[in-house]
């Protein structure tokens, strides 16, 4: 099924609103005039609602399915649709605002 590819600029949220980044997106391919994120680009992710719980807060997350047919720089494209995990929490990230003019499958 045919998805939104993720940018740099999609909003990406870990299970706790925490806002993730992507810490390495892919700057040769462009969708609406910013690097597309692939599965290789780990994200880092600042302000999960777990600090100061005794649960670690997500620090770190990652893409683990993606598109299927399309990618770059031979890796495969990360998507609105995609499962992903955060780490140390396992919880998953959850992308929320994408571009919406190119899809993938």
């Amino acid at each position: 099924m045919p998805a939104p590819i993720l940018h740099l600029g999609a909003t990406v949220l870990c299970s706790h609103a925490g806002q993730a980044l992507p810490m390495s997106p892919f700057p040769r391919v462009l969708v609406s005039a910013q690097p597309v994120v692939t599965l290789a680009s780990p994200y880092a992710i600042a302000g999960c609602a777990l600090t100061g719980t005794p649960t670690p807060p997500c620090l770190t997350g990652q893409f683990v399915m993606g598109a299927a047919r399309v990618l770059a720089g031979g890796a495969p494209v990360a998507t609105l649709t995609g499962q992903s995990v955060c780490i140390p929490t396992g919880t998953p990230m959850l992308p929320v605002v994408a571009q919406m003019r190119v899809l993938a499958t």
